[in-house]
């Protein structure tokens, strides 16, 4: 069972459970039984004041992140500044996730709000036309120069830095890594949002400097991921699956270097390529 230590002090659950099961050959032979550890997963209500506005379902991990990037990625806050205060609670059918505002942030908020039940994963459960999807600000991408060598780096690293990934094998991760390839972040969700949201989150209260750096994403990169970068400011998207078309129009809009399908050895460049450095 993997629990943070200050998950336990907060009487959170855990992030992983242990379950009996068995694994069963396709011929003929008897079943082994086992243990094998699951991904939790478990709703989370995000309270701004004390206004629900949304239930996610998310791994219980790094949830002060996820407040701080989700605010920015449903675009409650423009910057970390905004946030007062975030605090968890558990209640018997979930967790709390409240996150207290600047007095002017949380009325025009309020004025705005819009409320969603999110399943895992989910990017646009509640919106009631189609005007309504995400769309980041237009703003100039970084002049970022990403060098070959340094994603194959922090692909190579990613592995090990998936904690509750090798438990699992039932989540996503996000990543942050420097220009050189060195991972400085890394959150994992059973949703990829979450995940994403989480270390957005990370970075936010960090400080961490979007033109020194790039994304590194192990799930299929949709438009809703496309559009947290452009919010986050990050210039260049490295995706381990492939994107889809909407995914790849908004990078272009938003002037992102996608890169996906990454592989040890290869990767596939969809859009800013020139972005991108050979190296030896």
């Amino acid at each position: 069972m993997l629990m943070k230590p200050e998950a336990r002090a907060l009487g959170l659950p855990p992030c992983t459970v242990r379950a009996p099961m068995q694994v069963v050959a396709y011929t003929a032979g008897n079943p082994e039984a086992g243990v094998r550890s699951l991904a939790v997963e478990a709703p989370v209500n995000l309270i701004y004041g004390s206004v629900p506005h949304a239930v996610m379902m998310a791994t219980p991990a790094d949830l002060e992140d996820f407040a701080y990037g989700f605010s920015l990625t449903e675009g409650i806050v423009e910057s970390g500044d905004e946030i007062r205060e975030t605090r968890v609670e558990a209640a018997p059918d979930g967790l709390r996730l409240h996150v207290e505002l600047a007095p002017g942030r949380l009325r025009e908020h309020l004025a705005r709000k819009r409320a969603i039940s999110g399943r895992t994963g989910c990017g646009v459960c509640g919106i009631e036309d189609l005007a309504e999807l995400p769309r980041a600000e237009m703003r100039e991408a970084p002049d970022v120069r990403v060098a070959l060598p340094a994603i194959a780096r922090a692909l190579g690293g990613l592995d090990a830095a998936q904690v509750l990934g090798a438990e699992t094998r039932a989540v996503h991760a996000a990543a942050w890594a420097r220009l050189d390839g060195t991972l400085v972040a890394v959150r994992e969700d059973v949703g990829r949002h979450n995940a994403l949201d989480k270390l957005i989150g990370a970075l936010m209260r960090a400080g961490t400097d979007t033109a020194d750096g790039f994304l590194v994403i192990t799930s299929r990169c949709s438009f809703e991921m496309v559009e947290k970068a452009a919010r986050l400011g990050a210039a260049v998207i490295v995706a381990i699956s492939a994107p889809t078309s909407l995914a790849l129009e908004r990078a272009t809009m938003h002037g992102i270097t996608l890169c996906a399908i990454a592989r040890s050895d290869t990767l596939t460049v969809f859009t800013g390529a020139e972005r991108l450095i050979p190296g030896a």
